[in-house]
C-alpha cells in the first residue's frame, strides 16, 4: 500500500520559515520524481517546485530563490523549505510522486498560513 504523508505546515509570522516534509512508504522512492503543489482558497493548483530522480530541479516562478526542494533517498523523504515567507504563499501544500505516463500519487496536503 502506497502512502505518501506530509508533515511540517504550520502558521508563520511573514518573513518566517518552515520545512515540509514528504515520506513515502510502498513504493521505490528513488525512482520517482518528486513535486510540491500548493493551492489557495479559491485558485487553482499550482507548481511550487519538481525534483525529478536525476535531481533536476524546477521551481515556480513566484518563488524567487526563496524555497528549495530537496530529497533523501535513503529516507524515503522530500523535504521543501521555504524561507521569506509571504501571506500570499498561505496556500495547502501537495506532495506528489511520479513516474510520468507510469504512476502518480499525491499526499492528502499540509496547511502553511503566513500571518501576522
Amino acid at each position: 500500500q502506497v502512502q505518501l504523508v506530509e508533515s511540517g505546515g504550520g502558521l508563520v509570522q511573514p518573513g518566517g520559515s518552515l520545512r515540509l516534509s514528504c515520506a513515502a512508504s510502498g513504493i521505490p522512492f528513488s525512482i520517482y520524481s518528486v513535486g510540491w503543489y500548493r493551492q489557495a482558497p479559491g485558485k487553482e493548483r499550482e507548481l511550487v517546485a519538481l525534483m525529478a530522480n536525476n535531481n533536476n530541479k524546477n521551481y515556480g516562478d513566484f518563488v524567487k530563490g526563496r524555497f528549495t526542494i530537496s530529497r533523501d533517498n535513503a529516507k524515503n523523504t522530500a523535504y521543501l523549505q521555504m524561507n521569506s515567507l509571504r501571506p500570499e504563499d498561505t496556500a495547502v501544500y501537495y506532495c506528489r510522486l511520479y513516474v510520468l505516463g507510469i504512476k502518480d500519487y499525491w499526499g492528502q496536503g499540509t496547511q502553511v498560513t503566513v500571518s501576522s
